[in-house]
């Protein structure tokens, strides 16, 4: 039943303000059910055992979802139809609920039935989440429930990626989380947030709900809190509107608090935005909350800006799915182990082929990693042997993902870029309609976010290419491998560009290493020669916004040339696609480093520590960074720590600072030098 305002409200709550998000945490239904459900709704986790089987097989196996049928025995290579089903006890309240079956994920077509009603599909469209209907005609409340999906990941040309132009892994199945979602007939549906900063040090916003009141006359209210104290901000709200449309309701406003804790890679704050649906006579009707954080980034003067300053950024990017022991159905211990992984690799800026698991995106909302995040349009390919009926159907599909893509994930700070294509020849006239296509698009729908596309079509006639169109400019270019040349031939590229597309930064949204034909046989210390030589000289360009090493691991891919089976790959990593560290490792996690030097040297018992910052890619300001040292004696245990919070580091700035040590037996002593999330930047010993 509703709870009055008073419960919810108490005095923080402002009334006609809109809200945001996801659903609550999954709940556990009681034993002696409601007949209606709460206010926060019911979010039950339909993963766990199914049944499975191949369009060709007549007898079912148990599988666990999120599931993957590519690293099955038998089944690396099937590409095409295939059915799953369980059984579920649906919960009493959703006899009087607005019921929805949500999947995060199905690759790439999904038609669902419920008790042998269709209730929903989803066409072509392999990364983003989707809703069955409403599930009322279908469901059976209190009782077992048969959910059936028949799921196709057949290689076809209409739908993006096309056919077999990407290079990456194309794993059927439901390979992320399902839920059952149980909601008041009253309820909050849609939402978006957009907070950013003021020039006092307070954050502004601008907030859209839609709803259903069911008929009764109703408000959205919210509250917005801070997660790391549990403070609620107290809100002024500037102006408001209420928009009517048939059955479904809009509220739309704006406002501001003061004293915002703003939104950073190195200070990874975060707020909850709680909002309520509350009837004239005080009834919470339903109840919601959602995760965003305040921060605002942007194209300026030739480069970026991160909340009114510039940052010169780096990263790696990571190609999700390359466990074989996995696929794509990555459990959330993996996620965290991989990117955990990449903030040791001093990451802060990465871009993804691909639209990504949730669970990826919250731990760079809460750990700081800036995600260019893109619809999966891969390769020159796509926009060959076009007929106008087949290029208006990838039109079409490109601009269904990229609004998913945006109305998905566009309350995730860590999410700051959209990209729309990659490597698909840009100059072909096409392809660069399609770009320009959807370049207006995501301005419509999100005008808060710069946007670029991937080009590898920059060697010849760069100002013919769609990328001068972009927000920034992205190019992907491996110069000593899989384009013939130096790094010398590489500036002379670069240095056209600069001149071809004047103004705007310029991102290396790829380079590196790839072992990916036979003339390039595997060997690691190609891939740090490419990483050093090329960093040097990039670092001379003051537009260089940015560079985003590829890749984080080799990967599992359709075309890969190592391996088979499940090991199908490309091997292009500083890991291999067990997570296993390769030399390349470490320097990339030095050349990333904001730290550029640091040197620590032992005399009896004085440390002294000198390094610097750096004065270009990556640099920015370093803010509530600490010192550590750490004793090492007999048998290489630990004896005695030292810290120092160091003071604000411009780029470019001195680091020094000495210990008194009064350990007796020091045999080592280790420097390094943490971000304020605890990551590592960089690391040296001392030895007597």
């Amino acid at each position: 039943m509703g709870e009055t305002r008073r419960r919810f409200l108490g005095t923080q709550i402002l009334a006609g303000t809109a809200v945001l998000g996801a659903a609550s945490p999954a709940t556990v239904v009681a034993a002696v059910p409601a007949t209606t459900p709460p206010v926060d709704g019911l979010d039950v986790s339909l993963d766990g055992e199914w049944e499975f089987r191949t369009d060709g097989e007549t007898a079912w196996r148990t599988v666990t979802v999120p599931h993957t049928w590519q690293v099955m025995d038998g089944l690396e290579n099937y590409y095409g139809v295939a059915h799953y089903r369980r059984t579920f006890r649906a919960p009493a309240e959703a006899a009087n609920a607005d019921v929805h079956i949500e999947f995060e994920s199905v690759f790439h077509t999904a038609e669902v039935k419920l008790n042998g009603v269709a209730v929903g599909e989803h066409r072509g469209k392999g990364y983003t989440a989707f809703q069955t209907h409403e599930l009322s005609r279908a469901l059976k409340p209190g009782a077992d429930n048969v959910l059936e999906l028949r799921v196709d990941n057949s290689f076809i040309d209409e739908m993006l990626p096309r056919s077999h132009s990407s290079d990456w892994a194309h794993d059927g199945g439901i390979y992320r989380p399902v839920r059952l979602l149980v909601l008041p007939k009253a309820h909050i549906g849609g939402v978006q947030i957009d907070a950013w900063p003021d020039n006092a040090g307070g954050a502004q916003f601008s907030a859209n709900a839609s709803f259903t009141s069911q008929g009764q006359d109703a408000d959205v209210e919210l509250r917005i809190v801070e997660q790391e104290t549990g403070r609620a901000v107290q809100l002024s709200v500037t102006n408001g509107m209420h928009q009517f449309m048939g059955l479904a309701e809009a509220a739309g406003f704006r406002g501001s608090w003061e004293n915002a804790r703003y939104w950073h890679f190195d200070h990874p704050h975060l707020y909850s935005l709680e909002a309520a649906l509350v009837s004239k006579n005080g009834t919470i009707l339903h109840r919601i909350s959602r995760t965003f954080g305040v921060r605002k980034f942007e194209v300026k003067d030739g480069g970026f800006q991160l909340n009114g300053e510039r940052v010169r950024l780096m990263g790696v990017e990571r190609m999700a799915g390359s466990n074989p022991d996995y696929g794509m159905a990555e459990p959330s211990e993996w996620i965290e182990h991989d990117h955990a992984d990449m903030k040791n690799l001093n990451c802060v800026f990465t871009r993804v082929h691909w639209q990504q698991d949730r669970r990826v995106l919250d731990w760079c909302d809460r750990h700081g990693i800036l995600v260019q995040l893109e619809v999966p349009t891969w390769g020159g390919g796509t926009f060959q042997n076009m007929t106008p009926d087949l290029e208006k159907t990838l039109q079409q599909n490109g601009l269904d993902q990229l609004r998913e893509m945006i109305e998905q994930n566009r309350d995730h700070p860590s999410v700051v870029a959209w990209g729309l294509c990659n490597e698909i020849d840009g100059q072909n006239p096409p392809a660069a309609q399609f770009a320009r296509n959807m370049l207006a698009e995501a301005k419509k729908f999100d005008p808060t976010r710069p946007c670029t596309y991937a080009s590898n079509s920059l060697e010849k006639t760069p100002a013919k290419d769609v990328s001068a169109f972009m927000d920034y400019v992205s190019w992907n270019q491996y110069y000593g491998s899989w384009n013939k040349g130096t790094s010398a031939d590489m500036e002379n590229n670069l240095v056209e560009i600069l001149a071809a597309i004047p103004g705007k930064p310029v991102v290396i949204s790829e380079y590196g290493y790839c072992a990916c034909t036979p003339d390039r046989p595997e060997g690691d210390e190609l891939r740090i020669k490419v990483l050093r030589e090329q960093d040097a000289v990039l670092r001379r360009h003051d537009r260089i916004a940015g560079l985003i090493f590829f890749c984080y691991n080799d990967y599992r891919t359709h075309i890969g040339d190592r391996g088979q089976g499940a090991l199908k790959q490309r091997v292009h990593g500083v890991v291999d696609v067990y997570g296993h560290r390769k030399p390349s490792y470490e320097v990339l996690r030095d050349e990333a480093s904001p730290v550029e030097t640091l040197t620590a040297t032992l005399a009896g018992n004085e440390l002294k520590v000198a390094g610097r910052t750096r004065a270009t890619v990556p640099g920015y300001t370093l803010r509530g960074y600490t010192l550590e040292a750490v004793v090492y004696g007999q048998g290489n245990i630990p004896v005695e720590r030292r810290r120092v919070r160091l003071p604000d580091l411009a780029p470019g700035s001195a680091i020094a600072h000495g210990f008194t040590l009064t350990a007796r037996d020091t045999a080592e002593v280790r420097v390094e030098i943490r971000r304020p999330t605890g990551f590592s930047v960089r690391t040296v010993s001392a030895h007597k």
